[in-house]
């Protein structure tokens, strides 16, 4: 691999790795991290190209993301993670574990969306536009060509179809707010297409893990921990 993943280790046992989301860093889970780490070995990650993670000179795509995670996975000798991604992060961790089905014990989805469609047109335009304009100035302003690569993840990523979601056979949970920026029709959608997957919808927005952080860790918590 072209890069050195940063990222942020806590607790001890399974390994539960957490994927922010587009233009965020591994702070996002700031509120999950103590709550997560009394139960799992934790690995919050910085994708390329945020945080402290540089870009490198590979795709910046969210299969190459992907990628990524299954170099760090192999680099610190993780056979099986427990893996739950956010937004573009979600969108990761959904390709990732159709790609690496033996990789993944459960998998949270956290307001992932199949293609562009499933945003919002009132949070969707704008982004569209800024990609357009952002593209124009690429060649001559570097800030322009990092804004317009990561609004290209949300313009042309993660391009999964439905029914490429059959494939996926480890224990789902599809989480989103109930004003999130993705159509509930596209979160339902996605929950109904996983074979082993169950749908939480939370009271709030996009954001909810930072802003109700105790309904979203209970959630997950209850989801991962097998209760005998």
């Amino acid at each position: 691999m072209d890069i050195n993943i940063n990222y942020i280790e806590k607790g001890s046992g399974v390994p539960l790795i957490l994927l922010h989301g587009n233009g965020e860093d591994s702070s996002y889970f700031n509120g999950q991290l103590d709550a997560f780490a009394r139960h799992f070995h934790v690995y919050a990650l910085d994708t390329r190209g945020h945080g402290k993670t540089p870009r490198g000179t590979a795709p910046f795509t969210i299969r190459q993301f992907a990628d990524d995670l299954l170099a760090f996975m192999d680099a610190h000798e993780i056979a099986r993670a427990h893996l739950l991604g956010f937004s573009d992060g979600g969108n990761t961790a959904m390709i990732f574990v159709m790609q690496h089905p033996g990789r993944v014990m459960r998998l949270i989805l956290y307001g992932a969306n199949l293609d562009a469609r499933g945003v919002k047109p009132g949070v969707q335009l704008p982004i569209e536009l800024g990609y357009r304009f952002a593209k124009l100035f690429a060649r001559r302003s570097a800030e322009a060509r990092q804004h317009a690569e990561l609004l290209g993840l949300m313009v042309n990523d993660p391009a999964v179809r439905p029914e490429e979601l059959a494939g996926i056979q480890a224990p789902t949970l599809v989480v989103a707010g109930t004003r999130d920026m993705i159509k509930e029709q596209h979160t339902r959608l996605i929950a109904a297409s996983i074979p082993n997957a169950q749908l939480v919808i939370l009271d709030g927005d996009h954001f909810v893990a930072n802003k109700r952080p105790a309904a979203f860790n209970e959630a997950v918590l209850d989801f991962l921990i097998i209760k005998k």
